[in-house]
């Protein structure tokens, strides 16, 4: 690998993956430069599938030094949630020293300009890439997530969304002229004319605090959004979820070093077990920006005192399906059983709450009532995850106590319509995996009665639990859908009509409480899945996050522009 990258040979390399960047955040069409088949890898430097085994496997019970200043220990202790410990062991940061060192490199940063930092940043995601399998198995035992959802959300799906936050970042960076002269006429008198320079200077530090279950999809978007509008960044990882943010620092260090700017523009912030570094962290005065994924709580209490920092949280919400009627009865319930499947349901965008009229629904083949709907839902979850090695596939693991906990305590909320069964994993046999469990709660007991059903159903239940919520109409269940959203916020909503007056409803409720809306999805698109460069991911506009996945509100802030004006 080159010692030195020159700025030509970076925009010659990356500019044509910029430009498509860009143009596809333009037209919101297809397009990933990163492929998704495991085949796709293994020539041009990249490793194949064997080699990233190998390279994980290498991993395991070493010390990943990154040469990062201010080190004072080694922590470590992750457990894949497949039942291996991982022994990885990571430099734990003095922050006074490591902070001031990382401010040091801001200024070259801060200089290269906007073309600069964005082709240095494709360099990061292109050797990420061309290590995906050896990615893929980091984040398999550090979330759970089955391999092949592993290679493709931590890896593809992940470099994609990390690409898209940097050509955002050029597009608002650029809007603005480098330079300007300016001349305003003064009569009769010589015009006044001023030669003006408009810079994009960074806020500081931006802080990553990353999360357990997504940490390269979730952690992405902020550190290159950050990186690329010229802060340095600070990545702290979930505990359970080190090594693929790890590997990430280690990657941009690299390159950082290879191009001629400071490494420590990227740094990791591993912590000791208990130490709960986040919230000191989140409110050092160096740290001006800050990207979070996780519990409301934590979300709440950052946009509340790290009021030094521009806050970007995703955090909880209380994702409805609205069902009503539908074309296509078989798709929507195969499309709905795999939406519940998918990773245990252990994703931001799994439905939890199904409304369901409790006279029932028309379908294609008749009408089925609120019982027939629920049991046939049953029906094609069992036979999706009927084979064991099908299901450990879509399933995966539980990524930790807390949702088995949920997991067990929802089959005591109402009527259990499909019980959770245990699966096996005979690769993994310490694996806890489980199938998901849908319970039965009534939506008519109005909110201000304080019944149980509406605990239940007006709490986020994070992992394999659906609740199908019986209600007196459609009407009805719109108004709960608002409800829902206004109260908890939503990171999606699902909703199946063939009545135009129903979808027109639930898409202004959509509209006014701001949340995505997948409408009628009955093929191989699911309402928890999204694309980058096409898909918005949350909408910044309820409860569920502040920030979208990505828009330019996502990256705008993160600089400000500094005019030097003199007399021409």
């Amino acid at each position: 690998m080159a010692a030195e990258l020159t700025a030509h040979e970076l925009i010659a390399k990356h500019r044509p993956t910029l430009d498509q960047a860009l143009e596809a955040i333009r037209t919101r069409a297809y397009w990933s430069p990163h492929p998704e088949h495991p085949k796709a890898y293994g020539e041009s430097g990249s490793l194949d599938a064997a080699a990233g085994k190998a390279a994980f496997d290498a991993l395991l019970g070493t010390r990943l030094d990154l040469g990062q200043p201010g080190t004072d220990d080694w922590v470590g202790g992750e457990v894949s949630p497949y039942g291996i410990e991982l022994g990885v062991t990571y430099p734990h940061a003095d922050i006074d020293v490591l902070l001031p060192a990382m401010r040091a490199g801001q200024r070259a940063w801060r200089e290269a300009g906007a073309e600069i930092r964005a082709v240095v940043c494709l360099e990061i995601l292109k050797r990420i890439s061309d290590r995906t399998h050896e990615f893929a198995h980091a984040v398999m035992h550090t979330s759970g997530q089955a391999f092949m959802m592993a290679f493709q959300a931590g890896g593809p799906h992940a470099q994609d969304r990390g690409l898209e936050a940097v050509a955002y970042a050029y597009v608002e960076q650029v809007r603005t002229p480098d330079t300007a002269e300016w001349s305003k006429p003064q009569g009769k008198r010589d015009p006044l004319a001023l030669t003006k320079r408009f810079t994009p200077v960074p806020r500081g530090i931006g802080l990553v605090i990353g999360c357990n279950t997504f940490p390269t999809w979730n952690g992405y978007p902020g550190l290159f959004a950050s990186l690329a509008t010229g802060n340095a960044v600070l990545v702290k990882p979930h505990p359970r979820a080190v090594l693929p943010l790890a590997l990430t620092v280690q990657v941009a260090r690299e390159v950082l070093s290879e191009s001629g700017f400071d490494p420590n523009l990227v740094a990791l912030a591993a912590e000791r077990p208990g130490e709960g570094i986040a919230k000191t962290l989140a409110t050092r005065p160096e740290i001006r920006i800050i990207d979070y994924t996780g519990s409301t709580a934590f979300g709440d209490w950052l946009e509340a005192n790290a009021r030094q920092a521009q806050v970007y949280t995703e955090k909880a919400g209380v994702n409805t399906v609205l069902v009503d009627s539908t074309s296509n009865y078989k798709g929507m319930l195969s499309n709905l059983a795999f939406s519940l499947s998918l990773y245990s349901g252990q994703m931001c965008t799994t439905p939890q709450n199904l409304l369901i009229p409790r006279d029932g629904i028309r379908t294609e083949e008749g009408p089925r009532t609120y019982d027939e709907v629920v049991a046939d839902l049953a029906r094609a979850v069992d036979g999706l995850l009927g084979d064991d090695a099908r299901a450990n596939a879509l399933l995966g693991a539980i990524v930790n106590p807390d949702v088995k906990a949920r997991l067990e305590t929802a089959a005591g909320l109402g009527e259990v319509a499909l019980a959770s069964r245990e699966i096996a994993n005979p690769e993994f046999p310490d694996a806890v995996v489980r199938t998901p469990v849908v319970v039965k709660l009534d939506g008519a007991r109005k909110y201000w009665e304080g019944a149980d059903d509406e605990a239940a159903y007006m709490s986020e239940c994070f992992g394999p639990v659906s609740f199908a919520v019986a209600v007196d109409s459609s009407a009805d269940a719109v108004e709960l859908l608002r409800r829902t959203i206004r109260a908890k916020g939503a990171m999606t909503v699902g909703a199946y009509t063939t009545d135009d007056e129903v979808e027109r409803s639930v898409q202004e409720v959509c509209l006014e409480e701001a949340a995505q809306l997948s409408l009628n999805l009955t093929g191989g698109v699911y309402v928890n899945q999204t694309a980058a460069f096409s898909d918005f991911h949350g909408s910044g506009g309820n409860p569920a996050a502040n920030a979208a996945l990505c828009d330019g509100a996502f990256v705008a802030n993160r600089f400000r522009v500094v005019e030097v004006r003199r007399e021409a």
